[in-house]
């Protein structure tokens, strides 16, 4: 469905270490992100653990097991019928019909029904299916992701966090943005760059991001243009806007002159070590920088807990550091809310609508938000 951890983690052992001897379909951006997105996932558990799931072996012989599909493409596999829509969200991503002996299935994973600076939104089948299967992440409140929560507008929010960098580095502060390294990284990379570029007074503030995955993985972006929404397919006819104007890659900290006012992007997104956490360690003493949590918090995380604004915080060694920078939360989301993910069962009227639960709880207060007599939830 897409490329991240929580969709395709497990592929290259379920390929290559069970007795599955189907086929396996994915879209080309997809098929392309998921290698280099599970071999640094490979490096990780390598250091964090003995107990390997697979290696990169496996991982590089479950490449040639995986066959591509381009987009509303029929695939006929002994009398099973399916095709792809593109389901926003990531690059990529796909929701599939499926079709047997006549009767429609379409399977969702994580969608988004809303336009992004690189993202269409997801498709709306002009087939009503007979069965809706969605396996999209139904979040919590405190991600802003979403029962009964509704998003905040694109406009909006864009807005709010340009104007937040801008305050912290016009104060000559450092503006820290912890991220996941594929995903939204790519869509607030697009975002300062067009700022900056609208802002001469900026043009000597540098930015960075800091992933050497989302720096693989950049090729990909500047390829699969196809597989992303109108404003980028008539922006590339210019110049292709995943080259960056204003925005350069960061290798690590041993690279980085951390001289005056600048913005970092880096991983991992919940701090809870890398790049990110070192960074914040560094400028959290200091009340002119500022970090900016721009996506979904674990419990437990450091990038949680600095929510609360606690007045000190633990440093990986252990040591106790006061909190003086500003802490700032911006959702941007590529799930759907409460408003899209109704709209978006009505629009396909399903006699029958089936969740796979991640968070049930928050399945309950949509269901309870959502009402709808002719379909059974």
């Amino acid at each position: 469905m897409s490329f991240h951890l929580d969709h395709c983690g497990a592929l290259p052992w379920f390929l290559q270490k069970t007795s599955f001897k189907g086929r396996c379909f994915m879209t080309h951006a997809t098929k392309a992100i998921y290698r280099w997105l599970l071999s640094d996932y490979i490096k990780v558990s390598n250091i964090a653990t003995e107990q390997m799931l697979y290696t990169e072996a496996d991982l590089e012989a479950s490449m040639d097991k995986i066959e591509t599909i381009n987009f509303h493409e029929e695939k006929d596999v002994f009398g099973v019928k399916f095709w792809a829509y593109n389901a926003g969200h990531v690059l990529g991503a796909a929701m599939f019909m499926i079709e047997i002996a006549g009767v429609k299935i379409l399977y969702t994973g994580d969608f988004s029904r809303q336009e992004d600076r690189h993202l269409m939104a997801a498709e709306i089948p002009n087939i009503h299916p007979d069965v809706l299967i969605t396996n999209s992440t139904i979040h919590t409140i405190t991600e802003s992701t979403y029962g009964t929560h509704i998003h905040e507008k694109r406009e909006e929010r864009e807005a709010r966090f340009t104007s937040l960098v801008h305050d912290i580095v016009n104060r000559g502060g450092r503006c820290l943005i912890p991220v996941f390294a594929l995903g939204r990284a790519q869509e607030l990379l697009l975002i300062l760059d067009e700022y900056w570029s609208q802002h001469p007074e900026l043009h000597d503030i540098p930015i960075y991001y800091a992933s050497s995955l989302a720096k693989k993985c950049m090729a990909v972006y500047q390829t699969y243009v196809n597989a992303m929404n109108d404003r980028i397919r008539r922006q590339i006819a210019i110049n292709n806007p995943f080259v960056f104007r204003h925005i350069s890659n960061l290798k690590g900290i041993d690279h980085f002159e951390d001289v005056g006012p600048c913005v970092v992007m880096a991983s991992p997104g919940m701090m809870q070590s890398g790049l990110s956490r070192e960074l914040f360690e560094s400028w959290c003493t200091d009340a002119k920088n500022g970090v900016i949590i721009a996506g979904y918090c674990v419990e437990g995380t450091l990038a949680k807990m600095i929510l609360s604004e606690p007045e000190e915080i633990s440093t990986m060694s252990g040591q106790k550091l006061p909190l003086k920078m500003s802490v700032d939360y911006i959702s941007f989301s590529a799930h759907t809310d409460y408003q899209q993910t109704s709209e978006f069962i009505r629009m396909l009227k399903p006699p029958h609508v089936s969740f796979t639960l991640k968070t049930i709880g928050n399945f309950i207060s949509f269901c309870h938000g959502f009402q709808n007599e002719d379909s059974r939830v």
